[in-house]
């Protein structure tokens, strides 16, 4: 904006100072003019009085440097000429000045010549005698006068020029000075041209409009900072160059940096292949998902395009913890595969021992036995399906249990005498202690807890075991105890007994009936019920499993 000023400055000072010259040498040359005229025609008149007193004798010895006199005859031929030859000049008659001279006894005119760059004066006056005297002077023209005067002249404008552009580069910053100190943070307390205060007001509007809008800005991105950081889902969002605006406390942690990064290069962040190529995709206007694998889980990368007018403006993307729903699709593969293995062992035994009674291929005698094994492994199947109808209502919800006032110690005294008899045909001593033991829950389910860790006690005992089963209340709810004498569980197993068909003892398993469901419906019943469960087991030392049932004061 300055050099703008001091450029018009300039500009205008030197167009001024030319117009001014132009004038100025003008109004002079025409007032010299003048002054050369009213001189010229003083002349012309003691001119005329000498020639009426002397006649031609008046021309006799006349110095005339600066002046041509010419004396003209009534009939226009010249009678003398002080600088020509009077006899080989024209006739003078048709001349403007000779014209008005005779005519009003004195006439005046003026002539340019081109080719002498000069204009010439003619001034005449008409004698007594009828004839006319005339004296002309040239006068030289305004741009004669200007290359006369042309070193002098350069020299002014020289020193125009030096000046005005001094005077302009001072003018213009003091111009441009109020402007550049502006205080545009307070627009209204600024003292300067009062031209500019619409401008300022209209600065003050937008200012406050802007800190308005500032502060709604924070506002919602607070609130969006505080819904994205409780998110368990990572959020990162780019703009087109992958620039990081935003990201979240779970993205971070997913991707091993530190919190800020915004404005930070995604590569520089990440440089996960996975990563990379779903936001390529994305970045190139289609939707992408990769899954990835993590120390502490599965992770669903979901990234897609942000569109604006048709363009992409960004790139979003998800990370969401898939990890429960990866275990829980192979917990369903494995599971359907047990069962089908679980199913597939005792229907080939029933069919194979059918098949031979059906073709009359058994002797008499092993005709019993046959159906023997054909009603244990029936029962087995029965038994496996009714646990893993158990394990499906249990997944499902509660269903039509209700929760309701009972005693864990006179449940486990039912289970305990209906067991009893089974764990006297393998060599098991069983037994109940504790006292009463009142509690809020489920039937169902406390009769499935008590019944399963004792049936798998005596299952895996020893001839000449012995379980022990204590229930009893603590003040802070009811507690049940299950302990045996039998072949116990290695400790790097114990993590995974309560997994659906996971056996310790896979052939001892079989032998005895089991379905590997047991320790898992027992799983879920705590869960259900609010329970905690812990394991002690060293092998051929025992096995002793605790189920604290919590306090319940409603459903």
């Amino acid at each position: 904006m300055t050099k703008k000023i001091f450029h018009a400055l300039c500009l205008v000072a030197f167009t001024v100072f030319l117009a001014s010259l132009v004038l100025i040498m003008g109004v002079l040359y025409e007032y010299f003019s003048r002054i050369e005229q009213t001189q010229l025609r003083m002349q012309t008149q003691l001119a005329a009085q000498g020639v009426e007193l002397s006649g031609m004798d008046y021309f006799d010895g006349l110095d005339i440097r600066d002046y041509r006199i010419t004396w003209i005859d009534k009939d226009g031929s010249v009678l003398y000429d002080s600088s020509a030859d009077s006899a080989d000049m024209e006739n003078h008659l048709e001349r403007e000045e000779v014209r008005q001279a005779l005519a009003k006894e004195f006439g005046e005119s003026q002539r340019y010549s081109s080719t002498l760059m000069e204009r010439s004066l003619y001034t005449a006056q008409r004698l007594e005698d009828g004839t006319v005297l005339r004296l002309a002077i040239a006068q030289n023209t305004v741009l004669t006068m200007l290359l006369g005067v042309g070193q002098g002249l350069a020299a002014i404008i020289v020193i125009a020029l030096i000046l005005s552009v001094l005077l302009a580069q001072r003018l213009s910053r003091r111009i441009v000075q109020p402007l550049n100190a502006v205080d545009l943070d307070r627009p209204l307390e600024n003292e300067g041209y009062e031209e500019i205060s619409p401008l300022l007001r209209r600065i003050d509007q937008q200012q406050k409009q802007l800190r308005a809008q500032e502060v709604e800005l924070g506002k919602r991105q607070d609130e969006l900072n505080a819904v994205t950081g409780s998110m368990k889902e990572g959020m990162v969002l780019l703009n087109p160059k992958g620039r990081i605006l935003s990201m979240n406390q779970a993205a971070a942690a997913l991707l091993e940096t530190d919190l800020p990064a915004e404005g930070k290069d995604i590569l520089a962040v990440s440089r996960d292949l996975d990563v990379q190529d779903v936001l390529a995709r994305a970045g190139n206007g289609e939707a992408a998902e990769r899954y990835i694998h993590r120390k502490n889980g599965v992770y669903r990368l979901s990234a897609s395009p942000v569109l604006s007018a048709g363009t992409i403006s960004g790139v979003a993307m998800l990370m969401m913890d898939v990890t429960e729903k990866a275990q829980a699709e192979t917990m369903r593969r494995e599971f359907t595969a047990n069962v089908s293995h679980e199913l597939k062992t005792p229907l080939q035994t029933i069919s194979g021992y059918a098949e031979l009674i059906q073709n009359g291929m058994v002797r008499q005698e092993d005709v019993q036995p046959f159906a023997g094994k054909i009603c244990s492994e029936a029962q087995r199947m029965m038994q496996l399906i009714s646990d893993i109808i158990s394990l499906s209502h249990l997944d499902e919800g509660l269903g039509d249990m209700r929760f309701e006032d009972t005693d864990l110690y006179a449940m486990s005294e039912a289970v305990v005498h209906d067991l009893r008899s089974r764990a006297g045909k393998v060599g098991v001593a069983l037994s109940l202690t504790g006292g009463p033991a009142p509690m809020r829950g489920i039937p169902q389910l406390i009769q499935s807890i008590v019944f399963n860790l004792c049936d798998n006690a005596i299952k895996y005992n020893r001839e000449g075991g012995h379980v022990s089963v204590d229930a009893r209340g603590d003040g802070t709810g009811a507690v049940l105890t299950v302990s045996d004498d039998g072949i116990g569980i290695p400790a790097e197993q114990q993590e995974r007994i309560f997994e659906r068909f996971y056996r310790v003892d896979k052939s001892r398993s079989k032998e005895t009936g089991g379905t590997g469901l047991g320790l898992s419906i027992v799983k879920h019943a705590a869960l259900v019920l609010g329970a905690e469960i812990d394991l002690k087991s060293e092998v051929e030392k025992g096995t002793t499993v605790t189920v604290r049932f919590p306090l319940r004061t409603g459903d």
